[in-house]
This record gives C-alpha cells, sequence and structure tokens, in this order.
C-alpha cells in the first residue's frame, strides 16, 4: 500500500488490477493520534537568510508546545543548519538563564548522558550539544553513535532532536511536536532553492504524536510565503499521483526494443497503452499538455510522444528504423549502444556521449571526465559553501580538468573521484555523495569498456579498465600495491618500499622478519585481517595456445584457447569467492575479469571477453586473421576489474599464409560454369550430327 492518502486510489487500483473490494483509501485526517498543523510563511527571499528567521520561531514552537519537556523533532535543510540550529537554540535557552532546558535527567543520572556523549567522536559540535540534551542527527555520524543518540531521544535524556532532512527516512523515533524548519534545498546548480520532495515532507508530519502517550501530535512547518497556501491546502487534503514516465521514456522504449518488445511504431503505441501515464490522459488532460480528451486528441498526443522518443534514439545510434517493402512498417532494430545501454541500466545518452567523445588516443584523464560527464551524474547536489571545497579539490587533484566551473555537479563528480582515488579526507556531506557517486561510475565504465571494444581500440579499453581497479581500491595505479590491503597507511607502504616490498606478491614472498618489521605498528587484529586480505588476493595462472595455428591464412580466423587456474585457500567446499576485499568502496563488489588480446603495434583490439574465474576457466576466443601475409605478434591480457598489480600479460606470434581471394574463387566459379556450358553446347552438336 501506499504511505499517504491519494485522491486518485481508483485509477492506481485498478491499473494494478487491485478488486474493489479489496481497495481501501482513508481521508488525511485518519490518523492514529490527531494531529494538529500550524502552517508559517516567511517573506525573505534569500535562502540563508529565511532559514536563520525561522530560528526563534522554533524556539518558541518548543517552549509552547512542549511546556512539560515532551520530546521534539526538529528537521533541518542540511547538516550544518542542524548544527547551527542547536546551538542557536542553546543560546536562546541561555538568555531564558535555563540552560538545561532540553536535558531532562536528574543529577543521579547525569553519568548516564556523559557515557553515552562519550561515544560520539567525529563531531565535537554534535557531542557538545548532547551534553546540553539536544541530539543531533545527521548522516555523517557511524551507527554507533547514531545509536547513542537515538538511545538518549527515547529515554528522554535528550528532550530535543534536529535532523537534517535526509535523515528523515531512516528515523523511527516519534514525537508530540515536529518543527519543519524549512522546506527547500539548494539545487544542483547551486544558484537556487529546490523545494523538497512531496514524499519527504509527509514522512517528516507522520513523526507528530506517540500513539497511546500523547492525545494529539503537533506539526509546525515554515516555509516561504508563496508556499503557505500549498502546504496548508496539501497537508489537508490528498493529492491526486500523476505518471512521469514521459520524462524518462527513452531508456523504457530502449529496453523493450532491446527484448524485442517493441520491433514496430505500433508495438510502442500498444506498450504505453498499458501504462499508468495512458490511463491518466484522460482523467488530467491539463497536467499533460493535452487540448482533449477524446480519442483523435490522445492518439494523435501518444503518436507524436512515440515518434519523438524513437527518433531521438535513432539519431543516438541506439535503434534503427527501416521501412518494410511488404508490409510497409517501420521495423524497429536495436543497434549495439543500445544493447550496451540497456545490459549496463545506463541512461541512452551516457552511452551515446561515451561514443561520441572516445577516440582511440583516448588516455586515462579523457576517460575521467566522460565518466564524470555521464547524465546520470546530472543531480548531484552542489550545497552551500561547497563551491570552495570543490575549487581546493581541483587544485590539489593530479589530474586537470578542462571544465573547472565549481557549480557544475560532472565538476564536482570529477573532483570527489579523484580525491577518492588520493583518499583525501572529505568534509560535511561530500562522503556521502561520493557513495552514490562510486557503485554509478563503475557500472559506466563496464558499458565504457564495451563501446571502446566496439570500436577495435587497445589502448582506451586498458586504461578503462584500469580506472575500474583504481577506483575499486582508492589508490592511483603509481601507487604501491600494499595500500589493497586493510590498515595499511601511506606510512606503512614507505617502510615497505624501502625494504623494496611494494606489491601484495612481494609482502607475501619475504621473511618473515621483513614483513613484521614493515607490519610492526599493528595490532594482532590487524594483522590477522592484512593476513586474510592477503591470502584473498588472486594469485592466477594462465596458459593459452593457437588451436588452429598451422591453419591460419588471409582468409581464416585465429583461435585462441585460454585456460586459466587459480590458487584457491578456502576449501574445496566453496563454490564462490568472497567480496573484494575493498574497504574504501561503499558496497560489496565481486570479482571478474576481461580476456583481451590486441595488437599494441597497431592500437588494436582484436578480441575480448568478460569471465568469472572461482578455480578454473577455459576461454575461447576468435578473430580475423589480418589481411596481409607474414609473421604478426599480438598480445594476450589477462585484466582484473578490482584489484591492482594481479593483471597477466604474454606475446604470442602468428605466421599468416596466403589464402583464397575471394575474387579470384568467383572468378574460377565464372570460368567452371562457362567451361560447363561449352561441354553442353557440344554434346548438342554431336547428337544433332548423329540424328
Amino acid at each position: 500500500g501506499l504511505s499517504a492518502s491519494v485522491a486518485n486510489a481508483k485509477d492506481l487500483a485498478e491499473w494494478l488490477g487491485v478488486n474493489s473490494k479489496r481497495q481501501f483509501n482513508f481521508a488525511p485526517s485518519a490518523r492514529p493520534t490527531p494531529l494538529r498543523l500550524f502552517v508559517r510563511g516567511f517573506d525573505v527571499v534569500n535562502y540563508e537568510s529565511r532559514v536563520q528567521a525561522m530560528s526563534r520561531p522554533t524556539y518558541r514552537a518548543i517552549k509552547t508546545h512542549c511546556e512539560n519537556k515532551e520530546p521534539a523533532i526538529v528537521f533541518a535543510p542540511t547538516r550544518k543548519h542542524a548544527k547551527q540550529r542547536a546551538l542557536e537554540l542553546l543560546s536562546y535557552a541561555l538568555n531564558d538563564n535555563d540552560e538545561g532546558y532540553f536535558r531532562n535527567v536528574s543529577a543521579e543520572d547525569e553519568n548516564v548522558l556523559e557515557q553515552l556523549s562519550e561515544k560520539i567522536e567525529s563531531d565535537a559540535g554534535v557531542k557538545h550539544a548532547m551534553t546540553f540534551g539536544i541530539a543531533v542527527i545527521h548522516e555523517g555520524l557511524s551507527k554507533v553513535e547514531k545509536q547513542a543518540l537515538f538511545l538518549a531521544f527515547e529515554c528522554n535524556a535528550c528532550s530535543l532532536m534536529i535532523c537534517e532532512a535526509a535523515s528523515v527516512w531512516t528515523l523511527r523515533q516519534k514525537a508530540k511536536l515536529v518543527v519543519v524548519s524549512g522546506t527547500q534545498l539548494y539545487d544542483a546548480g547551486g544558484s537556487s532553492a529546490a523545494d523538497y520532495p512531496v514524499v519527504d515532507v509527509l514522512q517528516m508530519t507522520a513523526k507528530c504524536g506517540r500513539p497511546g502517550i500523547d492525545e494529539h501530535g503537533t506539526c509546525v512547518l515554515m516555509c516561504s510565503q508563496a508556499k503557505k497556501a500549498y502546504y496548508s491546502k496539501f497537508l489537508h487534503e490528498s493529492f491526486p499521483v500523476e505518471s512521469h514516465l514521459d520524462h524518462f521514456l527513452h531508456d523504457h522504449f530502449n529496453a523493450e526494443i532491446v527484448t524485442r518488445t517493441i520491433e514496430t511504431k505500433q508495438d510502442a503505441i500498444d506498450y504505453l497503452t498499458w501504462t499508468y501515464y495512458y490511463r491518466r490522459l484522460t482523467r488530467n488532460p491539463n497536467y499533460y499538455n493535452l487540448t482533449g480528451t477524446s480519442h483523435r486528441h490522445v492518439s494523435d498526443a501518444l503518436s507524436e510522444l512515440v515518434e519523438s522518443t524513437l527518433s531521438d534514439l535513432e539519431v543516438s545510434k541506439c535503434a534503427q528504423i527501416e521501412e518494410d517493402d511488404e508490409t510497409g512498417e517501420n521495423e524497429i532494430s536495436p543497434l549495439n549502444l543500445g544493447m550496451i545501454a540497456s545490459y549496463y541500466y545506463a541512461q541512452y545518452t551516457s552511452v551515446e556521449l561515451f561514443a561520441a567523445s572516445l577516440t582511440a588516443k583516448t588516455k586515462l584523464k579523457g576517460i575521467l571526465e566522460i565518466v564524470s560527464g555521464a547524465s546520470e551524474f546530472d543531480s548531484v547536489p552542489i550545497r552551500p559553501g561547497e563551491v570552495e571545497i570543490i575549487r581546493r579539490l581541483l587544485n590539489h587533484s593530479p589530474i586537470a580538468m578542462t571544465n573547472r566551473k565549481t557549480n557544475d555537479p560532472h565538476v564536482k563528480t570529477c573532483a570527489l573521484l579523484q580525491a577518492h582515488l588520493s583518499r583525501v579526507s572529505l568534509p560535511g556531506d561530500l562522503p556521502r555523495d561520493l557513495e552514490s557517486i562510486l557503485p554509478t561510475a563503475l557500472r559506466l565504465l563496464l558499458a565504457m569498456v564495451d563501446v571502446i571494444s566496439s570500436n577495435g581500440w587497445l589502448s582506451p579499453a586498458m586504461c578503462a579498465m584500469e580506472l575500474s581497479q583504481m577506483l575499486t581500491q582508492a589508490m592511483w595505479d603509481k601507487d604501491a600495491g600494499v595500500l589493497q590491503l586493510p590498515h595499511v597507511t601511506k606510512s606503512i607502504a614507505l617502510k615497505a618500499k624501502d625494504k623494496d616490498v611494494e606489491s601484495v606478491y612481494e609482502l607475501l614472498d619475504a621473511d618473515d622478519s621483513v614483513r613484521e618489521d614493515i607490519l610492526s605498528d599493528l595490532s594482532k587484529r590487524q594483522l590477522s585481517d592484512v593476513a586474510k586480505a592477503a591470502n584473498r588476493y588472486p594469485n592466477v595462472d594462465c596458459e593459452h595456445k593457437i588451436t588452429n595455428a598451422s591453419e591460419i591464412s588471409t582468409s581464416s580466423t585465429i583461435d585462441v584457447e585460454v585456460n586459466v587456474s587459480r590458487e584457491w585457500e578456502f576449501g574445496d567446499s566453496v563454490s564462490l569467492l568472497p567480496p573484494v576485499n575493498c574497504s574504501r568502496y561503499p558496497i560489496p563488489r565481486e570479482e571478474s575479469w576481461w580476456v583481451v588480446i590486441g595488437d599494441e603495434k597497431e592500437n588494436r583490439l582484436c578480441a575480448i571477453k568478460r569471465v568469472n574465474v572461482v578455480k578454473s576457466s577455459k576461454v575461447k576466443l576468435s578473430f580475423a586473421s589480418p589481411s596481409e601475409e607474414g609473421a604478426r605478434a599480438y598480445s594476450l591480457y589477462f585484466m582484473c576489474d578490482s584489484y591492482l598489480g594481479a593483471d597477466l600479460e604474454f606475446e604470442f606470434d602468428v605466421s599468416v599464409a596466403k589464402g583464397e581471394d575471394p575474387s579470384d574463387e568467383d572468378e574460377s566459379s565464372s570460368e567452371d560454369d562457362a567451361d560447363d556450358d561449352d561441354e553442353d553446347t557440344d554434346e548438342d552438336a554431336d547428337k544433332a550430327k548423329d540424328s
């Protein structure tokens, strides 16, 4: 079910196929605890000044509605505003000669609050506020720190909790009073404010009232004067749910074209008729810019939408539209870029950007900038005060960017990726942004490798694979390989370098005394983590052979068989590898490999295949032989997508003989046909003579 009352519940239920007897839609006033809502508008144009103006009214609301120190929750736009609001409320309490107003513990239980505050280590401002009874929650805190703050609030030792707006979905606590101190955030451009999503505001108001404890809950919502009427109406009345499918239709159509669900334009129109978008067209035509609700108006609108969407896919070379001579229908077929976008869940505009920007001479700098320019990063937020931080990151980045507009979300993405590779400590909300950027960047790099391979370029493909390794391990390719192990810092890596140990293999092969000296600063538990990660590090052996070496000619193919095996230290009963050891990567990552054959001299990628290796694997690759006879040198690369220094490279030569020219075959076949015709003519002449 949905978490809010909607005006068009019947449309939603019918589209989902729910029987009318199983449909239940409640009014907004139907709550476990009755809600009293106060909406206050602020006629201040400047964003920061408006947020600042909400400070004292927030304090007054708490004093008015929580006379007996009942719990209250305040939602602030960002982490900075949350911490700033805590200091302001404390100063107001101090002016009232009641600095302990928010602290609700007896003298005997004072040590309990002190013990909980000792668990706050990463943020001194949060720790300071907690000692005065204010729990400040933001996404930069660790799980242990959040649990300590939640416990202090639940036992009412801290009667006030101040949260940044992004934390509302992780918050389970409720309070008698909720103050929404502002309903806007700075958008990705950093030049204007954007409203909270409607569902976020609903979730905030849902925190009002504790069932079984409070007779009613109170919500004080503070917003700009222009939005006061909107929120007053919206929070008291249910709104309809509308479709935004037309804004994201390109990627939907592309996926359906790849799966052959859509093969003609009529199939595309039929596909739309099954969507919620089609159901709402006639119900709310003004919302979808429809001039009428007749069958003709709807048909014209759908035809125009399908034509424009398919035309964009054709221009971006994701799909091909051809007219069938027999039926006269337009047949739609997927192209390589469309299949790549669908397979990796990439936006079609990103794959189009890759195909247009990549060249045979693209280096690491170009690949990093092109990945950062993908459409997936259009919505990366740029908050107030982050422009200067991004500028400092760019000034210290090893790779200088061509575009240095610090209010551009793509520039911020590139700056954060380079900071990740350099293991720079990021302030504020930037670590959270980086956590959302990294998995998307890795997925786009896999798509980029396929785009480059389609063009047959070797050098940029290898750069993209190496960048995948670097982003997973949070290090540059020039850094020491031992940094991939947990708890190994740059100082330990320098100590290892002094002893001629740089890679993980060299650390494993070193004498015990040397290894103990290098890792002498680590505890026993940390040494155990290092040993476990080192044993997990791939130790791969690769053998190859040309299966048709004696038959290679200018008109044949070259068939290569690659046998891969690895030393397995986890027992025969284990059939799957554990996740990659990458402590700085936000989510678990599975290890995979590329088998690549290329001509390094000509920068030509001949064959590529992506495989997963547990114990052993056999891979067969086949590619066209060169058009000129003679000896040719090729390189075989076995590239990991997750670890640095584990790659293998081999060289092999092939002897190409002269093959049959297709034109010669055509001439010989025509000569044979002519000889047959001459023989038939002679036989007919002989028969005529005999008769």
